[in-house]
């Protein structure tokens, strides 16, 4: 089974996604920021990591930074999950994400169908087990990045 760690200071946002993403049949942590995503990746070591841009204590790109020049979670996948646009994909790319998924695309709004179809893309190509919950074949909103 796939666990991802889902970091979002939204108590809103987090719970709605943690829903969707244990109803497709995701196993699901969650953080509310970044040093506790930083203390939960290291001792629990998920496959993926959702990560929000803004978060309190330590910001997104500093959490993504820390991850890829830590040799504990240097290996763990990181999608960028935020509501900033995807100006900023390039850069998060260089520091070390492998996708974006802008939440302002997926219509978070109308439903997470778009957001898991997005991410059941992002995980088959990291060749991670897609959950039998979720049977979507798209790829939506998602902004590849490769992985050099």
């Amino acid at each position: 089974m796939t666990t991802i760690l889902l970091v979002d200071d939204s108590k809103f946002l987090r719970l709605a996604t943690e829903r969707a993403l244990v109803r497709a049949g995701y196993s699901v942590i969650t953080a509310t920021d970044g040093e506790h995503a930083l203390e939960i990746a290291r001792k629990k070591r998920p496959d993926l990591i959702l990560l929000d841009m803004l978060l309190p204590k330590m910001t997104g790109p500093d959490v993504l930074k820390a991850l890829k020049k830590d040799p504990a979670t240097a290996g763990i996948a990181v999608v960028v999950f935020t509501g900033l646009s995807q100006k900023n994909a390039m850069r998060l790319e260089q520091d070390g994400a492998c996708a974006f998924l802008e939440k302002s695309a997926l219509g978070l709004d109308k439903g997470c169908e778009a957001f898991l179809e997005a991410l059941a893309g992002i995980v088959r190509k990291l060749n991670f087990e897609v959950p039998g919950g979720w049977r979507g074949q798209g790829y939506a909103s998602e902004r590849s990045v490769d992985e050099d």
